[in-house]
């Protein structure tokens, strides 16, 4: 008896696979960039320690118990007496008495990694400033006795917060100021191109020598005077991309059905032209960091008691042969600016639509 054949069950069509968005193709791109994205991830761990900056390097303690009684140094100026000292001044827990104090039995005291804020002098080493990296301070300390270390991670901060702020300024005036020159065109584009050429020209170091003279330098008065003249290099991109755009199909489509031009230039031209836009803000970025340590190695910058990568090149540029405040200071601003050349190589290559995805 032969047993009847079961031929197998046909095969559905088989489903395609989902489409991804080009904003998630952009990202798997950028994510199979090795060199932008560990790039990315060691800049944002940096950014992420130098926020954290008073919990690493302080020379307050960040927890204390003294006779029974806690106290949290970060958030309470206690006097000296706290600690069985003999005057109301604010503590110096650097002071060996202090110290012993702390130390005794009952007692505890939780410190930072490094024993060190950017504006501590300790009026207690055992070497002359500056002096050379030790198991005291481990990168040394400048000519000031400040811990070389601490100067570095505060004034790394100082610099990507800079760089972030002035980045934010820059491209805002850019893409406001070059949407109106390329999506209305005509005269609206020809003033701004005659005022842009006349504004290029004023002599920007100048006006910072001579304002720094007039005005206490600070942070506010250089992000002012530096976004005055930092939008023009993007407005130039974002210019030629709306010259291009506004002329699609579906740019004129929208502008037949009645759309006001916020709404054409909003929801139809500005998403097709960002592309350059988020090209340039690593570059943005890492000329800003350059631009505020140029300054302040010239004098021009911040005040001195600021921390600063510039304050810090001057440093070792006047004390020669303490080479540890040059190195370090080096390493840092080149390892800065090289992370963020790598992630705008990489937003480069991502946001490229001839470049294909790799399996």
């Amino acid at each position: 008896m032969m047993s009847a054949i079961v031929s197998p069950p046909a095969a559905g069509p088989v489903a395609p696979a989902p489409s991804l968005s080009p904003s998630r193709r952009a990202w798997q791109r950028f994510r199979q960039h090795r060199l932008g994205w560990w790039s990315l991830c060691l800049f944002g761990g940096l950014v992420l320690l130098s926020l954290g900056a008073e919990l690493l390097s302080n020379n307050l303690p960040l927890l204390v118990r003294h006779d029974g009684r806690w106290y949290v140094p970060l958030v309470q100026t206690l006097p000296e007496t706290t600690f069985g000292g003999d005057f109301e001044t604010p503590t110096d827990y650097l002071d060996p008495f202090i110290a012993a104090q702390l130390a005794r039995p009952g007692n505890f005291a939780l410190y930072p990694p490094n024993r060190y804020h950017h504006r501590t002098i300790n009026y207690f080493a055992s070497s002359p400033n500056p002096a050379a990296p030790s198991s005291e301070n481990w990168l040394g300390t400048d000519d000031r006795g400040r811990d070389i270390l601490a100067r570095l991670l505060y004034g790394f901060r100082v610099s990507v917060l800079f760089g972030l702020a002035l980045t934010a300024v820059g491209t805002l005036l850019g893409v406001l100021t070059g949407a109106l020159q390329g999506y209305f065109g005509g005269r609206t584009d020809l003033a701004f191109q005659r005022f842009i050429e006349i504004w290029s020209s004023m002599p920007e170091l100048y006006l910072l020598i001579i304002l720094a003279a007039v005005f206490e330098p600070g942070l506010g008065l250089l992000l002012v005077l530096l976004s005055l003249f930092g939008w023009m290099g993007l407005s130039d991109y974002v210019r030629a991309e709306f010259l291009r755009n506004r002329q699609l199909d579906h740019v004129r489509a929208a502008r037949a059905m009645g759309l006001s031009h916020g709404q054409i230039i909003w929801r139809h031209v500005l998403p097709n032209s960002l592309t350059p836009v988020v090209t340039f803000l690593p570059f943005r970025m890492s000329a800003a960091i350059l631009a505020l340590t140029s300054l302040d190695f010239l004098g021009l910058g911040v005040p001195s008691d600021t921390p600063s990568l510039g304050e810090m090149l001057a440093q070792g540029k006047n004390n020669i042969d303490a080479w540890w405040i040059s190195l370090s200071t080096f390493a840092v601003l080149v390892l800065t600016l090289l992370l963020l050349t790598f992630i705008g190589d990489a937003l480069r290559d991502a946001l490229d639509p001839r470049k294909e995805m790799q399996p």
